[in-house]
């Protein structure tokens, strides 16, 4: 099908502004235009309202991290989910992921704790992977303080949804007990090749340029593309939480994630993958302008609560 017409029409709008691509700019340019993008742009009453939500801080692999904690309506306790925000591991940050962040809570009806994990360049990888991992052990050991139920998942975007996979993988080989694990449409696999690369790799906001922008960035020119703590897809997938992975029609890391979803089932686990047609890379924050895209993005995540719950 073709791509969802209200995100046509701002794919349109955006190539008529003329603006450079983030692989053109620095990575403080980058940084601006993507907070520019998600919270510059959203007025106050699309903010997705929940019970609270709290920042604070936790220890990371090297030193204290900023988080936020979302609680939703409701007595408690919840689950308690440790989300990652995409950005290639160079931009986003807590408030450009803070409504989905929100949705997440909400429609998953769960405690969720958003990290904010270090970014490259200033850290390279495996940084961010290593704050990932270091923060879920943490919130492991003090959900009963989080309001939690007893039981802990990881979600990311993107990105995120790297850091996700790999923090799953981590805590399986540590004896951490993960109920479920959200991967919205992941980067997976650093070494590349797959079709939807190339036939989505230009005009549908995520390039493969900007793809090795960030990659570059984070991992240096000549990384070894199949440490499994930077492509997951060539970790060790045994004895991994049940996974729902979503992957949309035009974007160019499609065909990795739903590689990942068959790639945990042969190795006996539980993968659920589901492609939305139409939609492109980042459509989980486009709500406010696609009925599609927020049908979808709140779809995902009720999906995802009522995994988690078993």
């Amino acid at each position: 099908m073709p791509v969802d017409p209200h995100i046509a029409a701002v794919l349109a709008a955006m190539a008529d502004l003329g603006a450079p691509p983030i692989y053109e700019g620095t990575v403080q340019e980058g940084r601006a235009s993507f907070r520019q993008l998600t919270q510059g742009l959203r007025p106050p009453e699309q903010v997705t309202p929940v019970a609270s939500a709290q920042d604070r801080v936790i220890p990371g692999a090297e030193g204290d991290l900023k988080t936020r904690v979302y609680r939703p309506e409701g007595a408690g306790p919840f689950p308690v989910i440790a989300f990652f925000h995409g950005g290639g591991w160079v931009i986003g940050d807590l408030d450009t992921h803070d409504n989905q962040a929100r949705d997440l809570c909400r429609d998953a009806r769960a405690v969720v704790v958003s990290i904010d994990y270090r970014l490259a360049p200033e850290y390279p990888f495996p940084a961010a992977a290593d704050d990932a991992v270091a923060a879920t052990h943490w919130i492991a050991g003090h959900l009963s303080g989080l309001l939690g139920d007893g039981r802990l998942a990881v979600a990311g975007d993107s990105a995120g949804g790297n850091l996700a996979a790999v923090v799953a993988q981590q805590c399986a080989r540590d004896g951490i007990s993960l109920a479920g694990q959200l991967l919205v449409y992941p980067a997976v696999d650093a070494v590349g090749g797959y079709p939807s690369r190339a036939e989505n790799g230009k005009g549908y906001l995520l390039e493969q340029k900007s793809m090795d922008w960030f990659l570059g960035h984070y991992a240096g020119p000549s990384p070894d593309e199949r440490d499994p703590r930077l492509s997951p897809l060539y970790g060790d997938l045994s004895g991994l939480a049940p996974a729902i992975i979503v992957t949309a029609e035009f974007d160019p890391l499609r065909d990795e994630g739903e590689a990942y979803g068959r790639a945990i089932t042969a190795a006996g686990g539980q993968a659920e993958v589901r492609r939305y047609d139409g939609m492109i890379h980042g459509f989980f924050d486009m709500g406010a302008i696609s009925p599609a895209a927020a049908a979808a993005t709140a779809e995902s995540y009720a999906l995802f609560g009522d995994l988690i719950r078993g």
